[in-house]
C-alpha cells in the first residue's frame, strides 16, 4: 500500500518495539519483540483525518510467528493520537485505561453485546447466512458496504481453490494468515455509535456501544504476538465499479480461481480476476 495511504504517528509516539518502514508502515518486529501501531485513516483526500461514519478499516494479515499465544487487537479510540505524548506500549490495557477507547482481542465468540431488543444468547449466535458472498453488499446498520474486498484470499495454487472456499465461508481461525480484518462505527438516534468488527466479509455485531458519535473517532491495530505483520487495503464505496463487476461476472462463470488461466483472457485481466 501506498505510504500515503495512512498517516503513522512519528517514532518518537510509537510503542517500543515498532518502526516504520519504507513503506510507512511498521516492519516486521524483531523475533519475540511486540509491535504497536496508532493509525489515522484518511479522510477525503488529500486531508488525513479520523474514519468516516460507515467507513471500515480494513487490515490484511501477512505474516505469523509461531509459538506465541496471543493475536492483533483491533479497535477504535476518541483519544487524537497528535495529543499524546507517547502511544503506550500495549492497546490492552494500556491505551484502554487512558479511556474512551475500545480495543478487542480478535476472536469470533466473544466481542459481542447483546441489543436491547433482543436476548443474550441469540447476540452470542446471530445467524449467519448460507453463503456469505451470494450478496455483494455487507449490510451493518444503515450501512451497505462491498463485500468483494473484506473476504480474504489464499495464495494462487494448487489448493487455493479449496482454501478460497473456507475464507468465503468463514470458517478458518479469524487471525489465519491473509484473513482480512476490519473495524467501523455506526452511529446511532441518541448521538452514540456502536463499534463493530468485521472477519472476512462477516460482521460480528457490535462490539462496544455508546461511543461518542460526535467525536473523531481513529482506528487503533496492535500488532501482537502470533501476528507479525498487516496490510493495510482499500475498499470502493458506492457504486461497484465497472472493472469489479466484470470480476465477479467472470469468477461465477468458472469452477474455482485457477481455472480462470484457461479463459481467452489478457493476462493483466486474469491476475485482476485471481486478486494477484
Amino acid at each position: 500500500m501506498d505510504h500515503d495511504s495512512a498517516l503513522l504517528v512519528p517514532a518518537s509516539k510509537v510503542g517500543m518495539g515498532a518502526s516504520a518502514s519504507r513503506r510507512g508502515w511498521p516492519s516486521p518486529p524483531p523475533p519475540g519483540a511486540h509491535q504497536g501501531a496508532y493509525l489515522k485513516w484518511p479522510g477525503t483526500p488529500p486531508a488525513q483525518g479520523p474514519l468516516a461514519p460507515g467507513q471500515v478499516f480494513l487490515v490484511e494479515i501477512e505474516e505469523k510467528e509461531l509459538g506465541w499465544c496471543g493475536h492483533l487487537r483491533l479497535g477504535l479510540t476518541a483519544l487524537d493520537p497528535a495529543t499524546l505524548a507517547a502511544v503506550t506500549e500495549f492497546s490492552l490495557p494500556d491505551l484502554v485505561s487512558l479511556g474512551h477507547t475500545w480495543v478487542f482481542a480478535i476472536t469470533r465468540h466473544h466481542n459481542r453485546v447483546p441489543r436491547e431488543d433482543r436476548p443474550e444468547a441469540e447476540a452470542l449466535a446471530p445467524s449467519r447466512p448460507p453463503a456469505l458472498l451470494v450478496e455483494p453488499y455487507l449490510c451493518i446498520e444503515q450501512f451497505r458496504i462491498p463485500r468483494d474486498r473484506l473476504v480474504g484470499r489464499s495464495r494462487p495454487g494448487l489448493y487455493s481453490h479449496l482454501l478460497d472456499q473456507l475464507y468465503e465461508l468463514n470458517v478458518l481461525p479469524p487471525t489465519a494468515r491473509r484473513s482480512r480484518l476490519g473495524v467501523l462505527f455506526c452511529p446511532r438516534p441518541d448521538g452514540t455509535a456502536d463499534m463493530h468488527i468485521v472477519i472476512n466479509g462477516e460482521d460480528m455485531g457490535p462490539s462496544a456501544r455508546g461511543l461518542p458519535a460526535a467525536q473523531p473517532l481513529y482506528a487503533v491495530v496492535d500488532v501482537f504476538a502470533s501476528t507479525k505483520s498487516v496490510r493495510l487495503v482499500q475498499l470502493e464505496y458506492g457504486l461497484p465499479s465497472l472493472q469489479t463487476l466484470c470480476r465477479l461476472v467472470i469468477q461465477r462463470s468458472v469452477v474455482h480461481r485457477l481455472a480462470i488461466d484457461g479463459l481467452h483472457l489478457p493476462k493483466g485481466l486474469k491476475d485482476f480476476c485471481k486478486y494477484e
